[in-house]
């Protein structure tokens, strides 16, 4: 079992962010395979917010909020991959069927419902997907969530409301179909 995050203040950058990088991997990478819907990228996400944070270790002012600054790194690091790649699909030639090549994700979108819903989550605007991924998938309360994303409790819960309405709609096909 790892130490609390107050013992962490008397913990060197290695041993401090490979605690947090044993207690907390899975849960980062979850998160941003939510945002980027690619395990692959996802992971590098994750990889560079511990890179980022193992740098940044000396100048944390409050090394009890590590874990919300890693959230934070990896929500921004998958915007800027997202962003990233819809440049380069805009700009790059098609050479390949559409079917050809698949994500290193593949194996996790198996299923029709999965799809459905990370397809909805997609549609969704930026903000109401950040905070839904992070309140339903990382199970973050409203405040971690607000601290995540730099807004208030108020707007953690206005985004969730109506990312959970529009989620609600644009699933209500696969709600209603029967289970085979």
């Amino acid at each position: 079992m790892s130490p609390s995050p107050a013992a962490w203040h008397d913990t060197d950058a290695d041993g401090a962010v490979e605690q947090l990088y044993a207690a907390h991997w899975r849960e980062l990478v979850r998160l941003s395979v939510l945002l980027v819907r690619d395990v692959g990228t996802a992971e590098e996400v994750v990889q560079d917010a511990f890179v980022a944070m193992h740098r940044k270790w000396g100048t944390l002012r409050d090394p009890e909020r590590a874990l919300g600054y890693l959230r934070r790194t990896v929500v921004n690091g998958s915007r800027s991959r997202l962003r990233h790649l819809k440049v380069v699909r805009t700009h790059a030639e098609r050479q390949t069927a559409p079917d050809a090549v698949r994500g290193a994700d593949e194996a996790l979108l198996q299923t029709e419902r999965r799809a459905a819903v990370l397809d909805a989550l997609e549609a969704l605007p930026r903000r109401q997907r950040e905070v839904i991924a992070l309140r339903y998938y990382v199970d973050l309360s409203e405040a971690e969530i607000a601290d995540a994303l730099g807004i208030s409790r108020g707007a953690v819960k206005s985004h969730a409301s109506r990312g959970s309405a529009t989620l609600r709609e644009l699933l209500a096909s696969h709600l209603e179909a029967p289970h085979d």
